[in-house]
């Protein structure tokens, strides 16, 4: 195991307090509230033509429905996240899933435009459950099982994510644009009840005591303290700018000739992301045995060379196919990774540390989307395979100059 891999805790850390483990059914279920919470972020997506017709909202801005979406959830990374470290775990995610139900009631019964958007802003910043119980859920686990626990509920994040459209397409289909946040509130409330029931209580809070900004402060210091979150929020951004690049895009040639695929064809593309993003799960373990910068550089290339097969999509579908599980497993081998590493360098502030991590994860997703439509507008589908490999030859770049600052002893090339 190198050194880098197994990051040690900060001297100042507080002493984490034993964990008794994590079962896998308990793993299961944080997986599954996981996905159906960041599901909610992604509903709106095929649906913003039904919307914008229902409730009189220009086409052209309509698009400000998945926008203040995101605006609540990288708010409530920045200001919710953190609490995770000052209140109990336990109390902060029953909360915040009954508040979700309560927002996706606001949004599936809006009568005006104004009450869309606050809901969906709601919708967004409470979302971010997901990041408190990963957090959590590193928490609970024992250390040599940190990375396992964590690649099985973030693979129910991957999971919800390419999920979310085709669900929420079809539901509407069946009843309507309302059904799809309807039901997902009934789930929400199910959801709770299952979590309260099963959450352990009496967790250790390693900030009991002090004050909120104290906690903010804090949460920007790790920045500052911790070079694995600098190095890893950094590979967020760019992986997750990478992911947006593909499956922003995609819509425009398929739904195009010479394919003319429905929405809901297209939505099946969907379940190929899945079994990529779930074959990378156990992806966690490496790190957990030391292999994290291996796994990442392998990974790395991996995504750059996925970008080959997807290039070739007016040859092949299958090939197109075969590119999209390489680029999710990629991805998810390099997210579970990511998190693996920055929780195990301070386990006393996991809830800080993820939440400043997906920040970057929040702002690499944005500019990947605002960036893909841009270049397929101007070179089409061959363009946005360039910017999706130049943005993968980038990340892997960094890879390999974090690499060759690391002592010969510790670098990936080293005997585990």
């Amino acid at each position: 195991m190198t050194k880098q891999d197994a990051a040690t805790a900060h001297p100042a850390a507080t002493v984490e307090t034993p964990a008794r483990g994590l079962s896998p059914a308990t793993a299961l279920l944080f997986a599954a509230a996981c996905g159906l919470s960041v599901a909610n972020i992604y509903f709106a997506q095929p649906l913003l033509d039904a919307m914008a017709q229902d409730l009189g909202i220009a086409p052209a801005a309509v698009g400000i429905v998945v926008t203040l979406t995101q605006v609540g959830y990288a708010f409530g990374l920045m200001l919710i996240v953190p609490l995770g470290d000052l209140w109990d775990r336990r109390r902060l995610v029953v909360g915040q899933t009954v508040l979700s139900a309560a927002a996706l009631v606001i949004v599936g019964t809006a009568s005006n435009a104004a009450v869309l958007l606050a809901g969906m802003v709601l919708v967004g910043l409470l979302a971010v459950v997901v990041q408190v119980l990963v957090a959590y859920a590193a928490t609970l686990a024992a250390p040599s099982e940190r990375g396992r626990a964590i690649g099985t509920v973030t693979s129910g994040v991957v999971t919800g994510i390419l999920l979310a459209r085709f669900v929420s397409g079809t539901l509407a289909d069946i009843g309507g644009w309302r059904t799809v946040y309807l039901a997902s509130s009934v789930l929400m409330l199910l959801m709770a009840v299952l979590l309260a029931r099963v959450l352990p209580r009496n967790q250790s809070k390693t900030m009991a005591g002090s004050s909120y900004l104290g906690l903010l402060r804090s949460t920007a210091a790790l920045f500052a303290q911790e070079p694995v979150l600098r190095e890893r929020a950094l590979f967020a951004l760019l992986i997750f700018a990478n992911l947006n690049v593909f499956w922003t895009s995609i819509v425009l040639p398929l739904a195009a000739q010479p394919f003319s695929l429905s929405h809901t064809a297209i939505g099946l593309l969907g379940i190929a992301g899945v079994a990529g993003a779930l074959a990378a799960r156990n992806t966690g373990r490496l790190a957990d045995r030391g292999w994290a910068q291996r796994t990442t550089g392998l990974s790395l290339l991996l995504m750059l060379a996925a970008w080959a097969p997807i290039a070739c999509l007016h040859q092949s579908l299958w090939l197109l196919l075969a590119g999209v599980l390489m680029l999710d497993f990629s991805l998810q081998a390099v997210h579970v990774t990511n998190q693996s590493l920055i929780v195990a360098a301070r386990p006393d502030a996991s809830s800080r540390l993820i939440g400043g991590y997906m920040v970057f994860y929040s702002i690499g997703s944005a500019l990947g989307a605002i960036s893909s439509t841009m270049v397929y507008a101007m070179a089409g589908w061959t363009g946005v395979c360039m910017l999706g490999a130049g943005i993968s030859a980038a990340a892997l770049l960094v890879w390999i100059m974090t690499v060759s600052r690391m002592p010969a002893a510790q670098s990936a090339c080293a005997a585990p």
